[in-house]
């Protein structure tokens, strides 16, 4: 299927500067978010990296809730709070959207499926017409599933293409066989004309071609590439030199004693 003649659904987000009420308090004291001008996004895949500590689960979370997806995660249509935790970044975002929207949408959000499986549940056992929400996610409830087949049971069910997908870190379940499965799904549903905006620790799962790449550091957001990311540098460092790696490791340890 062609993509649309704008590129994307979502072209670019800029955080509203004059707008932000200080850079003093969170989340805007975050380096990363102080810096934050423009970020273009590419019509297929955008990757946010970084270490932990540098604000890229915010910054989606706002790109998420901007767009106007539950902070907690799932479709535009789930509503469902476990407790109100989100920031306000979302409030001074400015989307570029395209003249398409997407047909689909899902922002996953790792640290809270659990919440939204339960909801699933939940609403499920309500009465009603129609047929049950869990059947778009393959039919199995996530709680009966192990955390990594419920993971990916959303990613091959539930994702159905023409579609914006925010996800934040999907492989915190997934083995590696898993994360190139996932992979695969992402070019599939790429086919069937859909944009990915994805935070990840994975060299895995940034190994998706011809993507945008930013990277969140103490100095701000920088464009790199998957051979720039610390993350593959140190993957491969020590699968190439694991035993070295190691004995450095244990070293500094006992030095530390």
């Amino acid at each position: 299927m062609r993509r649309n003649s704008q590129g994307l659904y979502l072209r670019s987000v800029q955080l509203l500067r004059d707008a932000v009420p200080s850079f003093d308090v969170y989340p805007f004291h975050l380096k990363a978010i102080r810096e934050l001008d423009m970020l273009e996004l590419h019509p297929k895949v955008t990757y946010i990296v970084g270490e932990n500590g540098m604000g890229k689960s915010t910054l989606m979370e706002a790109i998420a809730v901007a767009f106007g997806f539950n902070p907690e995660g799932g479709t535009i249509n789930f509503s469902f709070s476990t407790e109100e935790t989100h920031s306000e970044l979302h409030r001074y975002l400015r989307l570029a959207r395209s003249t398409v929207k997407p047909r689909d949408g899902f922002f996953f959000r790792a640290e809270s499926y659990y919440n939204l499986a339960t909801n699933i549940d939940a609403m499920d056992r309500e009465p009603g017409p129609g047929p049950r929400i869990i059947d778009s996610y393959g039919g199995k409830s996530l709680h009966q599933q192990s955390h990594g087949e419920s993971f990916f049971a959303a990613f091959l069910h539930r994702f159905r293409g023409n579609g914006l997908y925010v996800m934040d870190e999907p492989e915190a379940a997934l083995s590696p066989f898993r994360q190139m499965a996932m992979l695969a799904r992402m070019n599939q549903l790429v086919r069937r004309n859909s944009q990915f905006i994805i935070s990840t620790h994975s060299p895995i799962l940034m190994a998706y071609p011809d993507a945008l790449v930013y990277r969140l550091t103490p100095d701000g957001i920088e464009r790199t590439t998957l051979e720039e990311t610390d993350h593959y540098i140190l993957m491969k460092q020590f699968v190439n030199n694991r035993e070295r790696m190691i004995n450095e490791l244990f070293m500094d340890e006992e030095e530390e004693k």
